[in-house]
């Protein structure tokens, strides 16, 4: 189970051992002895995962995973008792009393080091997906240095990267009940049957720009409402595919009028502490359209933020 002061998808206790993936001859005889832990290839990084009690993941010895996955592992880290942990795509094999189960459905109820595991595994298999041929060169790629890279047949090489987004809790400093945030429903979500999604503003971050300068012109871009005391809260990965997310509080004015972009934004409106605390706790908010106020999922950052916003 997550912490509830650390965003979900940045936990883990795994050690990365980095000088390990360019050493061939270890890499070898680590895989005779490691545990495994198949991944379906899909964006959400479907995994084995066993539900007595909190889900944890299922990992397998070498000898057990699907034909040909060693020349696809990707080499994860070294437990604490020493044993090396790979992962590799493939079909899911079965195993009694496991599950398939996503990152999104499970990836908050894991423990510590399951979440760092299945968050990293699920982020190399998205970028490998994504990057069989050199941007570069255009010629075909290979995986290198045990998952970590990709090379051409000219010698050019590419590591793994992340896109840097920012998201941020837009608040009016308010303590109690009187205090409200600034949540927006997004033009590309999915529609779901009497309810309406709202959530923190978002977007990423621009070539040349900082994050803080990212989260005022966001909010500015998407609301109309200028925002001051940007504060860093924490990051998580998101790797659907390839973001990393990077949590702020704001402070903004709740009688500044609020102007949708409407290519991006449907509606942005201040809520209240009460009204976000009775969501939180299975309770109904009717909204002015007859819908009822949904809030983000657990796994997301934004879940995240409000909960910290809420506890202030």
């Amino acid at each position: 189970m997550s912490d509830p002061l650390v965003p979900p998808l940045a936990r883990g206790s795994l050690d990365r051992a980095a000088h390990r993936r360019t050493d061939g001859q270890w890499l070898r005889r680590a895989w005779q002895r490691a545990r495994v832990l198949v991944v379906a290839p899909v964006d959400d990084g479907q995994a084995l995962v066993r539900d007595a009690g909190d889900p944890e993941l299922v990992l397998l010895p070498a000898a057990r995973v699907p034909a040909g996955a060693e020349e696809r592992r990707l080499f994860l880290g070294v437990e604490s008792d020493g044993t090396p942990v790979f992962a590799v795509e493939g079909a899911l094999p079965s195993v009694p009393g496991a599950r398939a189960a996503g990152l999104r459905e499970v990836g908050h109820l894991l423990p510590e080091r399951d979440a760092g595991l299945l968050t990293t595994a699920v982020a190399l298999v998205n970028w490998h997906a994504r990057h069989r041929f050199s941007p570069l060169t255009g010629r075909p790629t290979v995986a290198t240095e045990a998952g970590w890279c990709r090379v051409d047949d000219t010698g050019h090489r590419m590591w793994p990267r992340t896109d840097p987004a920012m998201i941020v809790m837009v608040q009016d400093g308010l303590p109690g009940e009187r205090g409200r945030c600034l949540l927006g429903n997004n033009v590309a979500w999915p529609q779901q049957p009497g309810l309406r999604r709202y959530s923190c503003l978002a977007g990423y971050v621009e070539p040349g720009e900082s994050a803080e300068a990212a989260v005022a012109r966001e909010v500015a871009e998407e609301t109309g409402v200028p925002v001051t005391d940007v504060r860093y809260v924490g990051s998580q990965s998101w790797p659907f595919p390839s973001s990393l997310m990077l949590g702020y509080f704001a402070g903004a004015d709740p009688a500044a009028p609020v102007r949708v972009d409407p290519t991006e934004i449907a509606d942005a409106r201040w809520f209240s502490r009460r009204e976000i605390g009775d969501v939180l706790a299975g309770r109904r908010v009717p909204l002015e359209d007859g819908r009822d106020l949904m809030l983000p999922p657990p796994l997301s950052i934004a879940h995240f933020l409000i909960r910290r916003w809420l506890a202030d």
